[in-house]
């Protein structure tokens, strides 16, 4: 007997055989359908963190007195269930306000789809964190760089360098930062978890942490893991955090190093207790105290220089008194 050929002749289903195209066509529309939060699990490695601040108990209120307004997006799991695209934080607050239910709008999706969806759609929110942002960039540009032709030097070429306009279009699309922004924001990923907690309390203002802002974090994002362990326990006991320029000179020092090599824990403190310009002593005199000794519109920089000659004048005299 003849073996089958394995031709596809095409052949509609049992269902596009017994339903019309206009069934077929409403089974394809999206709609809103309601579930239960226990049905929808969280986005794999979502990098948006849900809080339990003050806009969530806000929101919170407003699901238990109108309900969730406007739906979540998920999309099915091939083993059943639904996976959450975009609508954590009102998946959070239903759980928080008791609702049963909540309306979503259910949309096949491919991974890299729901990826891109999902970031842009967090990246709508009024606070977001740098550690949120170096990893739903980094996820995008990703997934991007997954699509058919896409180029793939996307998050290779150095900070600040013009990118091609295939690329600029990618790494801007529906996003509020620049390519360069992007990019240093990426760089936040190579950053050990102790220091990125710094870098997010930049913005969170918590007084009983440290703080470092995003350039100077960028630059010991090139400094090793080690090195950075380091860094962030000499941190811990100066209780202070590196300049830009520090931290240029740190990632200068160790870019310097070769193999195994690594930054010495002493030169990293001697970094560190370089003066900062910024933590430079000022004394200020309030100029309605000295502005009667001096001509109306005699430039600054005069009454400085006038004001420590009789400074220096008066400690002569003092030191020749004492003799």
């Amino acid at each position: 007997m003849a073996k089958s050929s394995g031709l596809n002749f095409n052949l509609p289903s049992v269902d596009d055989l017994f339903s019309t195209e206009e069934e077929r066509a409403e089974a394809r529309l999206e709609k809103v359908i309601n579930l239960s939060p226990a049905e929808i699990s969280d986005f794999p490695n979502h990098p948006f963190k849900v809080r339990m601040d003050a806009a969530m108990q806000e929101m919170t209120e407003s699901v238990k007195q109108y309900g969730v307004l406007v739906p979540a997006l998920v999309r099915p799991k091939p083993e059943g269930g639904y996976e959450m695209v975009a609508g954590h934080r009102r998946k959070k607050a239903a759980d928080l306000a008791g609702l049963a239910e909540i309306p979503c709008i259910v949309r096949q999706l491919t991974d890299d789809e729901a990826t891109i969806i999902m970031v842009d759609s967090n990246l709508q929110r009024e606070q977001i964190l740098p550690s949120e942002k170096a990893f739903a960039y980094k996820m995008k540009l990703d997934a991007i760089r997954r699509q058919p032709g896409t180029r793939t030097d996307l998050t290779s070429v150095p900070l600040g360098q013009r990118l091609g306009q295939t690329s600029r279009e990618a790494l801007a699309d529906k996003s509020p930062d620049s390519n360069t922004q992007i990019q240093r924001y990426i760089r936040l990923t190579h950053l050990i978890p102790e220091i990125l907690e710094l870098v997010d309390n930049s913005i969170l203002k918590d007084q009983e942490m440290l703080q470092i802002a995003m350039r100077p974090a960028v630059e010991l994002s090139y400094l090793r893991k080690e090195e950075q362990a380091d860094l962030f326990a000499i941190m811990d006991e100066m209780d202070c955090t590196p300049s830009h320029a520090q931290a240029i000179k740190m990632r200068q020092m160790s870019e310097a190093k070769t193999g195994d090599e690594r930054l010495a824990k002493d030169a990293l403190v001697s970094i560190m207790k370089e003066e900062k310009p910024n933590q430079k002593e000022q004394f200020k005199i309030p100029k309605e105290k000295i502005s009667r000794f001096f001509a109306p519109g005699t430039p600054t920089q005069k009454i400085e220089d006038t004001i420590v000659k009789a400074l220096e004048l008066y400690r002569k005299r003092q030191r020749s008194l004492e003799r």
